[in-house]
């Protein structure tokens, strides 16, 4: 069994990292580490660098990347890490894992989740959804009756505006400029593992888990 895991999620909007992370955080009782959580809990809280990041979230502007790291040192010092901890959402970049890196966060294991790009395109823009009661589809895997309305409620379903094509290949695009290169930046580490996403949830979770096992013995 894994122990004190101390991982990262890379993979494509749509590859299912999210999905694979919750279930990692379940097994192992670890908590998922969202970046965009801490920082609305450190606003909320009042804490020095909450008011920082409260400061420029009003100013229309992001925290830049020595506040977010200062955020995530503070929730990291917290008892429910000390078994370890899945970062969420960061780092986004090489220069944000470099930050980790001073700030003595010692990843252990990073699973990049591996799907095509044309699959995610089908995947994403295939799903529909129910602007009525939030119910969810896919014309491919997972199909209403008939194709067009929720099967709860009847209402019409539409296609969101993030899961249309031209969106998806802009969010793809940026992945692969800003994000990508931190399987190099952790494959030179010795920690990188790459995980084939497959058609089923279940089976890409058991290349997981193995991936996961290997790396933190």
């Amino acid at each position: 069994m894994a122990k004190n895991l101390k991982m990262i999620f890379l993979g494509a909007p749509g590859a299912g990292k999210g999905t694979q992370s919750d279930i990692v955080a379940e097994k192992y009782g670890i908590p998922t580490i969202s970046t965009g959580v801490m920082i609305r809990e450190a606003i909320k809280n009042d804490t020095e660098l909450g008011r920082t990041a409260k400061a420029y979230a009003e100013s229309g502007k992001l925290a830049p990347d020595e506040v977010v790291i200062g955020i995530i040192g503070e929730r990291l010092s917290k008892d429910d890490c000390k078994n370890g901890f899945i970062l969420d959402g960061f780092p986004r970049t090489v220069p944000q894992a470099e930050a980790l890196d001073k700030m003595g966060v010692e990843i252990n294991c990073v699973v990049s989740i591996e799907v095509a790009d044309e699959k995610i395109v089908t995947r994403m823009s295939g799903r529909r959804a129910c602007p009525k009661c939030g119910a969810t589809y896919h014309i491919v895997y997972n199909p209403s009756k008939d194709g067009e309305k929720c099967e709860k409620c009847g209402e019409a379903l539409s296609i969101r505006k993030d899961d249309a094509p031209e969106v998806v290949l802009d969010r793809l695009h940026i992945y692969h400029e800003q994000t990508e290169p931190l399987k190099d930046f952790y494959g030179k580490k010795g920690v990188l593992a790459l995980v084939e996403g497959q058609e089923k949830v279940e089976d890409t979770t058991a290349l997981t888990l193995s991936a996961i096992e290997n790396a933190v013995k």
